[in-house]
């Protein structure tokens, strides 16, 4: 055998297809960056829309916070002086603020304690109900979440009113119960449970709506395994279930605590515009600084401190947001 029969043919790669007809061809070459900069322009307008609507009033915001800015100043008696951090160390060293600070802190903290539980329950109890009842539900929860804040703040009204109100002649119809002519709001307690209530009913559709969601992604071979593994009710809702809604709650706890913690209208119309004492939160008592007793650099610092405590919040609401965009 001579060497030329003993040599390896060498491999020929092989023909390139051509593509079906009608689709062009997919051209060779480097990859233009114009791609990296369309997200960028089609989210131009609405960064825009944000800069204009948010943007001048939170430089306003910060810019009256470290001055001395009152009614003489509001008309152009006198102009505006600045005073550094005079009107964050009076605020800091009022101990009402920090009143304030921990009632809102608590009313936030369980309306979203309640708004998160019961939210849960109707999420889950709609996924053993049948089709029609569930879009009865559905359609009472859109009702509910789609009604005017004003309005469903002045039904509650009605509702808790001390001589009209219908809840305290339904209550005094149990037995051994009268409160005919309660006050609910004569004390900051029973008053902000009230408010609360109202937060937690407006809240409720929102979350049962997005938890509902997440459910129908919870796949039902896992849950019939857990079963057969001998896990109940619970077992299959703690070890299945919540860790697959784990990002959804969080998300949903984190806006949670966002919303309620910024809540102004319910306490402010449900007070007839002047909260007491009893009822101030973080936003009324910003307010109550700023347009009642005149001073708005001192209304505008308690603005600001607010706006700093939520940052943590939505920091991270943002580090949840982009681990979902990494999963997915």
């Amino acid at each position: 055998m001579s060497a030329a029969d003993t040599t390896t043919p060498a491999k020929v790669p092989p023909p390139r297809q051509a593509p079906p007809p009608g689709v062009p061809e997919r051209p060779r070459g480097k990859r233009t960056s114009g791609g990296s900069a369309t997200p960028w322009l089609l989210l131009a307008p609405c960064l825009v829309v944000l800069a204009l609507v948010m943007g001048y009033p939170l430089v306003r915001l910060v810019t009256l916070s470290f001055q001395k800015f009152g009614q003489s100043q509001l008309w152009g008696f006198q102009p505006p002086e600045s005073v550094g951090f005079d009107n964050f160390s009076k605020v800091l060293g009022d101990g009402e603020f920090w009143q304030v600070v921990l009632r809102t802190v608590i009313f936030a903290a369980g309306s979203v304690i309640f708004t998160m539980v019961l939210g849960m329950l109707v999420a889950l109890l709609l996924q053993r109900v049948s089709g029609w009842v569930k879009t009865l539900v559905n359609i009472a929860l859109v009702a509910s979440w789609g009604m005017p804040v004003i309005v469903a703040t002045t039904v509650f009204k009605w509702l808790f009113d001390a001589d009209y109100g219908i809840l305290n002649a339904l209550i005094s119809k149990l037995p051994g119960v009268d409160l005919i002519g309660h006050n609910w709001f004569a004390s900051g307690p029973e008053g902000l449970a009230v408010i609360m209530l109202l937060v937690v009913w407006g809240a409720v559709p929102f979350v049962v709506i997005t938890l509902s969601a997440g459910l129908t992604q919870v796949p039902q071979e896992l849950e019939e395994a857990a079963r057969l593994d001998g896990a109940g009710a619970w077992g299959v809702f703690r070890y299945v279930t919540l860790p697959i809604l784990k990002p959804i709650i969080v998300m949903l706890t984190t806006l949670s605590v966002i919303w309620d913690m910024g809540v102004f209208p319910q306490v402010f119309v449900m007070r007839g515009g002047h909260p007491e004492a009893e009822f101030q939160l973080l936003t009324t008592y910003s307010y109550d600084r700023a347009f009642v007793v005149n001073d708005y650099a001192q209304g505008s610092a308690i603005a600001l401190i607010t706006v700093v405590l939520l940052l943590g919040v939505v920091a991270v609401y943002m580090r949840q947001m982009l681990k979902i965009g990494e999963v997915e």
